[in-house]
């Protein structure tokens, strides 16, 4: 018993210490990312655009997607995640914020927010042992910000590099810049193929007439090919989650509450599951009650559907049913 106390303060130790490094490293991995989408960038418009036929017609859409490829890049890297302790976040007014469907904006009281049967409740409230305040349900506290982040989903410093949490304010902009990192990296790899033969030298073709060396290209072709294919499986589970209306924290959470129930010989139900269609729209939060559809091709700005301080529910539950009250895990349970 001794001996595996002393193993666990031994991996507690040791994850403690990589948190650390993993925050000192993180502005360097936002460093190596920008690096690499610019050469991937100069890649693609210096080798593969201008051999494209119908320039006039394929440009404008490569232009597109290596904006939002960028800009969402950028935003999930700068805009907070949502910090418990920050005032709540108010819409700018710059060419880069949208503006919502509806004048009329919803509300937090627990009232209807519209006519398609949303609700609305206020959450409920527990003290974060760590750094004494009180938090929203759905909100963690992050080990290497040591701070609570609203509808917390995890720190990222890898494979994104983009050096803080995804919460609440930013997740819209980390799974869309994931969706359009797959897609550059898509067309790069299917386009660029004939161009990687020729700068290999697996075609008759001696010459290389472009500004872009043929080892940069080489390089960057095979970086394409095994980004394409790893962000796209991470895109397909953060997908998976947004349809099950959970973070990847809650995920794991709702695996054990489901043990729980079942040997309750009951049925566990997420109350912030209101089905797959309906819980894809709140999350990017479009459609006649939120922001218009373009804004999922336009790397534009917009407002979560809530504060953070009050959830859709499903119908008829005010917290997720087969959990009773005082079995919901907290951050404090890594450590016992």
């Amino acid at each position: 018993m001794i001996c595996a106390r002393h193993v666990f303060r031994c991996f507690k130790w040791l994850e403690r210490a990589g948190d650390r490094i993993t925050g000192a490293a993180g502005p360097y991995f936002v460093g190596l990312a920008i690096i690499l989408q610019t050469i991937g960038a100069a890649s693609f418009f210096t080798v593969i655009q201008p051999s494209l036929p119908l320039p006039w017609l394929t440009t404008p859409p490569c232009v597109l997607i290596a904006f939002n490829l960028f800009m969402h890049y950028y935003y999930v890297c700068t805009v907070p995640p949502g910090f418990v302790q920050d005032g709540a976040l108010q819409p700018g007014t710059s060419w880069f914020w949208a503006s919502p469907s509806r004048t009329s904006r919803l509300s937090s009281s627990g009232v209807r927010w519209s006519d398609r049967g949303i609700t609305l409740l206020k959450a409920s409230s527990t003290n974060c042992r760590r750094c004494g305040l009180m938090r929203p349900e759905r909100a963690h506290h992050c080990r290497i910000c040591s701070r609570c982040v609203m509808k917390y989903d995890h720190h990222c410093p890898l494979p994104a590099g983009i050096n803080q949490c995804v919460g609440l304010h930013n997740e819209r902009h980390f799974v869309l810049f994931m969706a359009y990192l797959v897609f550059s990296t898509f067309c790069l790899s299917i386009l660029g193929y004939s161009a990687a033969l020729e700068a290999i030298g697996l075609t008759y073709s001696n010459n290389w007439p472009y500004m872009v060396p043929q080892l940069a290209y080489i390089l960057t072709y095979m970086l394409s090919v095994v980004l394409c294919l790893a962000v796209f499986i991470m895109l397909c589970w953060h997908l998976w989650g947004v349809t099950r209306g959970e973070t990847t924290v809650e995920a794991q959470d709702h695996e054990i509450y489901r043990r729980i129930a079942k040997d309750r010989g009951d049925n566990f139900v997420n109350s912030y599951d209101l089905g797959k269609s309906t819980n894809l729209r709140l999350f990017f939060n479009v459609g006649p009650d939120g922001y218009p559809w373009y804004t999922l091709i336009l790397p534009l700005r917009i407002m979560p559907y809530t504060d953070g301080r009050s959830w859709a529910r499903h119908e008829g539950l005010q917290r997720h049913q087969g959990v009773q009250e005082g079995e919901e895990l907290t951050d404090d349970d890594d450590d016992e």
